[in-house]
C-alpha cells in the first residue's frame, strides 16, 4: 500500500510531493520538495485532513491519539505524528526519506488514514523535539492532505 500527496505553501503554490509507504517501524515518507526556505524544519502528521492557507490551522494539532507530550526526545512523548526534522538545501529543495515512527497505514487511531485522513505539515523552524505543543517549530509553511 502506498499513498501520495502534493504539498502547497500558504499562497497555494505547489512545493512538492510526499509519498507514504509502510516501514519496519512506522511509515516511510519520501519527500521531493522545492521552493521552501533553506534550513532545518519541523515536520509532523497533523490530525485533520484539511490544508487551508495561509496558516494551515485547519490541519489541527499533531496526530496524538494517546494524549502524550510532544517530541521524540520527550520522556512523556511523543505524539504519534512527531518525526525527525528535515533540511532544505540553499536552493530551496529537499529530497529525503524520513520515518514517522508513531503512525501506520493500517486501521486504528494511529493510522494516517484515521477519521478520513490526516495532513503532513512543514514548519518554518526546527523542531526541538521536546516542547509542547509543537517543538517551537514556528509557523506552518506547507501542507498536504493524506487520504487513501
Amino acid at each position: 500500500m502506498k499513498a501520495k500527496t502534493e504539498l502547497h505553501d500558504g499562497m497555494g503554490a505547489s512545493v512538492g510531493t510526499a509519498e507514504f509507504s509502510p516501514a519496519a517501524k512506522g511509515v516511510g515518507i519520501t519527500l521531493n520538495l522545492k521552493g521552501l526556505p533553506p534550513g532545518v524544519h519541523g515536520i509532523h502528521i497533523h490530525a485533520v485532513a484539511k490544508c487551508e492557507g495561509p496558516a494551515f490551522t485547519t490541519a489541527g494539532g499533531h496526530l496524538n491519539p494517546d494524549m502524550k507530550h510532544h517530541g521524540l526526545d520527550n520522556p512523556d512523548g511523543p505524539h504519534a505524528g512527531d518525526m525527525p526534522t528535515i533540511t532544505v538545501a540553499a536552493d530551496g529543495t529537499a529530497k529525503v526519506t524520513v520515518v514517522a515512527p508513531g503512525v501506520t497505514m493500517g486501521d486504528g487511531a494511529n493510522s494516517i488514514f484515521t477519521n478520513g485522513g490526516t495532513a503532513i505539515v512543514i514548519h518554518a523552524m526546527p523542531d526541538d523535539q521536546k516542547s509542547d505543543p509543537a517543538g517551537n517549530a514556528g509557523a506552518r509553511i506547507a501542507c498536504g492532505v493524506i487520504t487513501k
